[in-house]
């Protein structure tokens, strides 16, 4: 006998991650927030890989066969693209990020993702690649041998065979000019925008620093000018400046992801007056196996016969008032009182913003 249970509402499996209300704490301004122009710059380079072990590109990647042929025709040997083997040899592309500060000589992790049909770049190494920055200019060159972090054969593989890195893989050769050091003016973008928050970062400043260091320009930027006994000094004053601590604000908002059945609530979420009821309809279904058998003397075999009984229970809901300005504490509270499960969670949400009793954004990605 086998007993099917079907639940409903039909939802699906959620993990419910709950950010409780604590004390607002301050954050250091470098973790909430970054100086313009600091940011790194994405190099990206072609290059090929050899000394694969017959797991390279096969037929059908003509551009291999062809970058090949060309980088032997530059080393000064003649050779028939047409006769080129290509399974110790895949194409591929380089990636690499360019820290801001970075000088000549730097030394860059590098990762190397296969684009033919390769089966693996497992014990190959990258010949001489050029890396360039979107602007067209060769920044780095990268070159070694590849480690993936795996393993794999015909039948069976570990891990990703097709991507790798190259620690110190690549070699700054062009410098980037922020000009840094001869700016006056400098802009603090925040990571999460927010006008609360941007008003804060400015008040932190000018206290600091005297009035009128700094201004905001709208929720995500605030522009900084050097006070006149900090000229000259631009390192010194943008650390000092990231290490001030404040406290940003954050929206009232539920991010709830149908995909996965995850639930984040916000600190600053609030619930209206309102009346919960929650109960579950069960509905079970019971297999039982019969043996059905013929007569002594009549003709015909023995056969097994399925019959299913179906059976539909209902929980006893029960109802909970939840005053105006609720907490998420006590949200918390209110529905693990009446046994709430967390596959639930989202539908209960989605009905309570649509009573208009939700004091906070709901966003289902």
């Amino acid at each position: 006998m086998k007993k099917y249970l079907l639940t409903y509402p039909a939802v699906f499996t959620a993990l419910l991650l709950l950010a409780l209300p604590l004390p607002a704490r301050a954050e250091r301004l470098k973790d909430i927030a970054a100086i313009q122009g600091a940011a790194p710059l994405h190099l990206t380079g072609y290059g090929i890989v050899v000394g694969l072990a017959g797991t390279g590109d096969k037929k059908g990647a003509d551009f291999t066969q062809e970058s090949l042929a060309n980088m032997m025709t530059r080393m000064g040997v003649k050779v028939d693209k047409d006769a080129l083997k290509l399974s110790n040899a895949a194409a591929v592309m380089v990636t690499a990020s360019l820290p801001p500060f970075a000088r000549k000589g730097t030394r860059l992790d590098i990762t190397v993702s296969s684009i033919g049909n390769a089966k693996s770049l497992g014990g190959g190494t990258l010949l001489t690649t050029a890396l360039r920055s979107v602007d067209g200019e060769t920044r780095a060159l990268a070159q070694g041998a590849i480690a993936i972090g795996g393993a794999g054969t015909a039948k069976a593989k570990k891990n990703h065979l097709l991507v790798g890195r190259i620690a110190n893989g690549a070699s700054v050769e062009r410098e980037r000019d922020t000009g840094f050091s001869r700016k006056h003016r400098l802009i603090l973008n925040l990571n999460n925008p927010d006008f609360t928050t941007s008003s804060r970062v400015a008040l932190k400043i000018n206290d600091t620093f005297g009035k009128n260091t700094a201004r905001t320009l709208d929720s995500g930027a605030v522009q900084l000018t050097m006070p006149s006994y900090m000229q000259g000094r631009v390192t010194e004053f943008i650390a000092k400046i990231e290490n001030l601590t404040v406290t940003p604000d954050t929206p009232a908002r539920i991010v709830v992801n149908e995909k996965t059945g995850t639930v984040i609530i916000g600190e600053n979420v609030r619930i209206g007056t309102v009346a919960l009821a929650h109960g579950n309809l069960t509905l079970t279904v019971t297999e039982t196996k019969n043996v059905s058998q013929p007569n002594a003397l009549a003709a015909g075999d023995t056969v097994v016969t399925k019959e299913k009984s179906t059976d539909m229970t209902e929980d006893e809901a029960q109802v909970m008032l939840m005053p105006k300005g609720t907490t998420i504490q006590e949200l918390v509270n209110a529905l693990n009182a009446i046994g709430v499960s967390p596959r639930d969670m989202i539908s209960i949400f989605q009905s309570i913003k649509a009573a208009g009793a939700l004091q906070a954004e709901l966003v289902v990605i």
